[in-house]
């Protein structure tokens, strides 16, 4: 092999690592995304308070290793609907190279 082919091979690797790094909290966050859809699209919803579709957000959360706190996830009931915004970071390591990653996954009305 050239030295050409080795240094590609090298940094295709380390992007590869990268990748397998980053690509974990971006499918956690896709996960919460669906469950906070779901949430909205439920009729059952409507009837609870913003304290008890917080709790429920926050536990599944908790259940994805996300790191979001109650304080992180703002509940409005809009008329007969419900709106749903999250914000949580993630700090990733990746290469001596720290990384936060802003997630804000959101449903329901405007």
């Amino acid at each position: 092999m050239t030295l050409r082919k080795v240094a590609g091979v090298v940094v295709l690797l380390v992007l590869v690592a990268i990748g397998a790094v980053l690509t974990p909290p971006y499918i956690q966050n896709c996960k919460l995304q669906r469950y906070v859809n779901g949430l909205v699209d439920d009729a059952a919803t409507a009837s609870q308070s913003p304290d008890v579709i917080r709790d429920e957000v926050v536990a599944r959360a908790n259940q994805l290793a996300i790191p979001l706190r109650a304080a992180d996830v703002q509940v409005a009931r809009q008329q007969n609907a419900i709106r749903i915004d999250v914000l949580y970071i993630v700090h990733v390591d990746v290469a001596g190279y720290s990384v936060d990653l802003h997630f804000r996954p959101a449903a329901g009305g405007s």
